[in-house]
């Protein structure tokens, strides 16, 4: 079956979001551009790495490039909006690509569905008839910014950390390694 690359040039939007409760969530990743929207299932983790490396990207290009880029966002231009229903997965992300392309001056964004086989790097980027499936979204430098402030957000708006451990603390409780399983009883 052939690949499918969805590309988003000029998207409305590229946002991080969830689906559940804390400690229950599903993350998506979703681009809109006019009636078009394609929404990828990923990791918390791959979320995170995701806003840093972007991060990172446009501090690169600036220092290499001498590039005029934004070092921080407008709060006007972080997308607070929920996900746009109903979420349909396309596909569950496993390999991301990030890049700089310097003829349009964005950042690209690349996800690529989980597959069974390793992934050659050549693929990653590239418009290849062989491989996974790939979701394609080019980010002006501002726009990657409110991409990462989001994602952040999104992230850190879970279950509060343990004080000890800083595993996210369970409503049902939560057993710390630190304590090695253990709570301190109450002397009366």
């Amino acid at each position: 079956m052939a690949r499918v690359i969805h590309v988003f040039r000029q998207p409305d939007r590229f946002v991080a979001g969830t689906v559940g409760e804390p400690g229950d969530r599903t993350f998506y990743l979703q681009a809109s551009e006019d009636v078009r929207t394609v929404s990828v299932q990923l990791e918390k983790q791959q979320v995170s790495v995701l806003a840093e490396r972007i991060g990172a990207l446009l501090d690169e290009v600036q220092r290499r490039f001498d590039a005029d880029l934004p070092g921080s966002t407008p709060e006007e231009l972080v997308d607070t909006e929920p996900l746009a229903v109903p979420v349909d997965e396309e596909f569950r992300v496993g390999t991301m690509g990030l890049g700089w392309d310097a003829e349009s001056e964005a950042v690209v964004v690349e996800l690529l569905a989980v597959t069974e086989e390793e992934i050659d790097e050549s693929v990653v980027l590239d418009d290849t008839e062989e491989g996974p499936d790939a979701l394609r979204v080019f980010l002006s430098p501002v726009h990657a910014r409110a991409f990462a402030e989001r994602a952040e957000r999104v992230i850190s708006a879970g279950r509060k950390p343990c004080p000890l451990c800083n595993e996210p603390l369970d409503p049902a409780g939560h057993i710390c390694p630190r304590q090695n399983g253990y709570r301190r009883s109450e002397e009366v």
